[in-house]
């Protein structure tokens, strides 16, 4: 068999609408791929040791990306930090002097990103961040939006992995919701966006589905069941 590997957003793909619950049903779909041979791997905004927690309860390979790929968690005590904090922590200072609204968003705790509230303009900040000058990138996950170090984002994080376990592009699916996915999809052979997408993510994605988070997830794995074997 030729094992594939899942590149699996968290917030808006396997959870259910408002709340932030898991959709129960999606992640039983994906510890079953997992036991059938495949890696199913957390790729997300969160904190990577959320993404980590979220692989020993749920089943699923244990290992996570995290931070929009600013940090890997291979172990309870193992992070790879691939981000720089203190670059997003001194931006963070520019910007909220100079935009009205900017506030952080009680989160985990991050070690190489600054999470924000989505109550400004974030493309007046990302103007500013290019007259400062500003080694930093923002973004918006729909879940918040993110400052991270320049050349920090979700593919690069997960490039890092395949690198370490030896994973070709051809063997990547990613499955995901927002702009933050986009440079994941860029990684992957496959790439599929859910029915919660923008067009402008789905205009990125090998191809997208109508259902919407979990309900999307399960409709992605079923159209790739044909091509796959054990999913």
């Amino acid at each position: 068999m030729n094992t594939k590997t899942f590149a699996i957003d968290i917030d808006g793909t396997i959870t259910e609408n408002g709340g932030g619950r898991i959709h129960l049903d999606a992640l039983a779909a994906l510890r079953q791929v997992k036991n059938r041979g495949h890696n199913v791997i957390f790729v997300t905004g969160r904190s990577s040791i959320e993404g980590f927690l979220l692989s020993v309860f749920g089943g699923t390979t244990k290992i996570a990306v995290g931070e929009n790929g600013g940090c890997i968690t291979t172990d309870a005590n193992e992070h790879i930090l691939l981000g720089n904090i203190k670059k997003c922590q001194d931006a963070f200072d520019i910007i909220k002097t100079k935009i009205d609204n900017v506030v952080e968003k009680p989160v985990f705790p991050r070690m190489t990103e600054v999470v924000l509230e989505r109550t400004f303009d974030l493309d007046l900040a990302k103007k500013l961040v290019v007259k400062e000058n500003l080694d930093i990138v923002l973004s918006d996950s729909q879940y918040a939006y993110h400052i991270n170090s320049s050349g920090i984002d979700k593919g690069a994080g997960f490039e890092e992995i395949m690198k370490r376990l030896s994973i070709t592009s051809d063997d990547v699916i990613a499955i995901g919701d927002s702009a933050t996915d986009i440079p994941l999809f860029k990684v992957a052979k496959t790439s599929i966006a859910l029915g919660n997408s923008s067009d402008e993510v789905k205009s990125h994605a090998t191809f997208s589905v109508k259902g919407h988070a979990g309900d999307g997830v399960i409709e992605a794995l079923d159209k790739l069941a044909p091509r796959i074997s054990g999913v």
